[in-house]
């Protein structure tokens, strides 16, 4: 297949920033407002004219079907949206789509796109660019780390659809009993020794995959690094943070972690799914992981799986801090909206992607899917709340939140971390960084294959 990643340029001195972004309001009634105008001063489609997007989308429980089906319906013949499903690993979704965008496929209108691969997909030109005005419709009142994982190039190439975030969940049994006080930050360190004074388990993702580049860049963000501290326009003249005193730090967090006699014995091979089944057992204490284990807890409730009594002692705070007086920095994931570059619709798609995002669509999708909103105001949804009474964390969360490295080689670039720093028990602290420094070079340079 074409190689995307080989052909993408990379802007020279670029370097990754937060900035503020304003606040947006409720925004089903704009929406609706902008396609009436539409509707009204073009005319709409029908019957068998009316035209038809495809959207890709991710496999999920129907969200985005139904979210398709609303939107063809509020668009009154404009245009009629169509869901294809892409494979269940993003891996493979980002194969399928590059492949057929590499070779001009037109029929990719809307695309679901996981928020590492945009940077590639963008300076691959297989975007098309988003209008400044839906840019600055969809950025208002989006929480900061979404907007950052839309942009690229210091402009925004995709729509912020829902965005994600680890929590740290805690037995509030368990954090009693070791005299946390968990409506204050903890540490890694205090995490480890109340867990171990208290014989509960930790949950956090050991395995070599990707949740493993997720773990070390939430911990060399909040320990105040960067995994990539500079792109360059020729890839092998990136410059990496592997080696600085916060990814130092990060390893040895990371390593006491995996040492520590609060982790599983298979702890290597855990994975999100892994860490929820532990913590929900008997001696689960402590897990960093996604929203997902609340609904997952409360549905094993209602299948008579799991006594009531176990998710009623479930507590949600900010993700871990690596040094006391250092903010966390916590994962951040999701799903963005991306127009195809070939689309012979991209101004409709553009629509859609407006009536997609709507506040009403976006707490729909968090309360049916479990896949919390980029937008800021449906944390504050009464529906919301009472689905999720951890909704105003996870939005905090979403707030400090730091994507993982932006660049369009974050494939080379993550499977290099994941073979360098796993098992996590074996990682050396400096040296493990600049191992995984030079692998990553050669790769980039072409000298060496993952």
């Amino acid at each position: 297949m074409p190689d995307a990643v080989d052909s993408a340029r990379m802007p020279p001195d670029r370097r990754q920033s937060r900035r503020p972004r304003p606040r947006r309001a409720l925004a089903a009634g704009a929406a609706t407002a902008v396609l009436a105008s539409v509707l009204a001063g073009c005319g709409g489609g029908g019957d068998g004219n009316t035209p038809t997007l495809t959207w890709y989308i991710n496999p999920d429980s129907g969200g985005q079907a139904e979210i398709a089906q609303r939107c063809t319906e509020a668009a009154e013949g404009r245009y009629r949206i169509e869901t294809a499903l892409l494979p269940r690993d993003a891996n493979a979704q980002r194969e399928q789509l590059i492949r057929r965008l590499a070779a001009g496929d037109s029929s990719i209108d809307l695309m679901s796109l996981d928020p590492p691969f945009i940077p590639e997909f963008a300076e691959a030109g297989f975007l098309a660019p988003v209008p400044e005005d839906v840019a600055e419709r969809v950025t208002e009142g989006t929480v900061d780390s979404a907007v950052e994982g839309a942009t690229w190039d210091g402009a925004l190439v995709t729509v912020p659809f829902w965005a994600n975030t680890q929590l740290l969940w805690y037995r509030k049994s368990v954090a009693e009993a070791a005299g946390l006080d968990m409506s204050q930050p903890v540490t890694w360190d205090q995490l480890v020794e109340a867990a171990e004074a208290q014989d509960v388990r930790i949950g956090a993702q050991g395995a070599r995959a990707e949740s493993l580049t997720v773990w070390l860049n939430a911990l060399v963000e909040s320990a105040g690094g960067s995994i990539i501290t500079e792109n360059a326009e020729q890839p092998e003249n990136i410059e990496l943070g592997l080696s600085s005193d916060a990814a130092v730090r990060a390893a040895e967090v990371m390593r006491n972690v995996a040492r520590s006699d609060a982790v599983s014995p298979a702890f290597s091979t855990e994975n999100e799914d892994a860490s929820a089944t532990g913590f929900e057992g008997p001696d689960g204490g402590f897990q960093v992981n996604y929203p997902f284990v609340w609904p997952r807890a409360l549905a094993a409730v209602e299948g008579g799986t799991m006594d009531a009594a176990v998710p009623e002692d479930y507590g949600a705070a900010i993700y871990p801090r690596v040094n006391e007086n250092d903010p966390a920095a916590p994962p951040y994931g999701g799903i963005n909206l991306g127009v195809g570059a070939f689309s012979e619709q991209s101004d409709l798609a553009f629509e859609a992607t407006e009536c997609i995002t709507t506040d009403e669509n976006q707490a729909y999708y968090f309360i049916t899917n479990g896949n919390p909103a980029s937008s800021a105001a449906v944390y504050d949804d009464p529906a919301v709340l009472e689905a999720f009474p951890m909704a105003p964390t996870i939005r905090e969360s979403l707030e400090l939140a730091a994507p993982r490295p932006q660049t369009p080689y974050y494939n080379e670039i993550s499977v290099g971390l994941q073979r360098s720093y796993h098992p996590p028990a074996s990682v050396v602290p400096g040296q493990t960084g600049e191992e995984a420094a030079e692998l990553i070079r050669a790769v980039l340079r072409k000298e060496r294959l993952l």
